[in-house]
């Protein structure tokens, strides 16, 4: 069957009228029609907003279905759209995403104005590690090479040797060819690329004093650290088994984030673009999703002609601070601009363009 793509929109010559008829097209069986009205009016005013200032708008597969079927150019997981974020000759990057993202776009496209809509868009996952963490890493373990997961701020990237996303991890660390690696800061991916490249991987235990501690008396090939996605930490076996159980033909597809176990008790395992298409190519009556909620609703609404079970409604509460109304204001008044220190920028430069260059 032909493969639909998510990769671009194109609402900047809609009426309201017409974004209103394209939303309810796609969510008229969950939201009313007043709701969509609104939205609907706040996406075309944004679009125009977008032309005066000369602006991309990219936006994350996590966000919510009015905001992501109505104004971004771009959407995507975060590898595609920090290529887009690199070649774009805008004046002005809206990210609907949250912060490590929209550091990643000005760590790749200096000179372009970079916005935030939220500034309380964070992430536990970035949180989990500081550049001093990595420092401490790479002094324990002298001269191994640091491959870093792109969800983390640009600090820690600059004390990388290269980046990864969950589309790419394997492939990366493959790459570098070496014996050991260490792996930051996802518990949990690592844990799936360590089995899916035969590594058999440690994972230091902070102290309280900063210092280290990891049992180097095993045979390993990667070291990687205590971070979790506040999200995909919540998808247990359990779950899985309880869907299957009365749902014996779905199939289930599992972020790279989520548990090995999870993972390996699932029928497929990718980045979020890697699951889209995967749901816009298969046969099966039934799917499930083990991500963000708001990336299955975005699915659902492009894919209405298969069923997708509802599990949770796991919602990340960092990409949630995303809405159109401060998509809007961030245009409206150039806020909140993203900066990255050039010092720390340059050296993250060359994590993230050594990634690109896997692809």
């Amino acid at each position: 069957m032909p493969v639909k793509t998510l990769t671009t929109h194109d609402h900047t010559q809609m009426s309201v009228d017409e974004i209103f008829a394209d939303l309810k097209a796609r969510m008229g069986a969950i939201s009313p029609d007043f709701e969509l009205q609104y939205k609907a009016e706040l996406a075309y005013e944004i679009n125009q907003l977008k032309v005066e200032r000369n602006a991309v708008i990219l936006g994350h597969n996590y966000m919510e279905p009015a905001l992501f079927h109505t104004i971004p150019d771009f959407v995507g997981d975060s590898l595609d759209l920090s290529r887009k974020a690199a070649r774009t000759d805008k004046d002005v990057i809206v990210f609907c995403g949250v912060r490590f993202m929209a550091e990643t776009a000005k760590i790749l496209n200096p000179t372009r104005t970079v916005l935030l809509p939220s500034e309380k868009a964070g992430c536990s996952l970035a949180a989990s590690i500081t550049a001093e963490d990595v420092r401490a890493l790479k002094e324990r373990f002298p001269g191994v090479p640091v491959v870093t997961y792109v969800n983390t701020y640009a600090d820690v990237k600059a004390e990388s040797d290269i980046c990864c996303t969950s589309s790419n991890a394997a492939a990366v660390v493959e790459s570098l060819g070496t014996d050991t690696v260490i792996f930051l800061p996802d518990e949990y991916l690592a844990g799936n690329v360590a089995r899916d490249t035969g590594k058999h991987i440690i994972y230091p235990v902070k102290l309280p004093n900063g210092s280290l501690l990891a049992d180097t008396s095993v045979d390993y090939q990667m070291i990687g650290w205590q971070g979790r996605c506040e999200v995909h930490e919540k998808f247990n076996v359990l779950d899985i088994e309880a869907v299957r159980a009365q749902y014996p033909d779905v199939v289930v597809l599992a972020h790279p984030e989520c548990s090995p176990e999870v993972v390996e008790a699932s029928d497929f395992s990718g980045s979020t673009n890697a699951m889209i298409r995967y749901v816009e190519e298969m046969q099966a009556p039934h799917y499930l999703l083990l991500t963000e909620c708001s990336m299955g609703d975005n699915i659902a609404a492009a894919n209405p002609d298969k069923e997708m079970l509802r599990l949770c409604t796991v919602r990340c509460p960092h990409m949630n601070q995303i809405t159109l109304e401060m998509t809007r204001d961030s245009l409206l008044y150039n806020q909140y601009v993203i900066e990255v220190p050039e010092e720390i920028r340059v050296r993250a430069y060359g994590a993230v363009e050594r990634m690109l260059a896997i692809g």
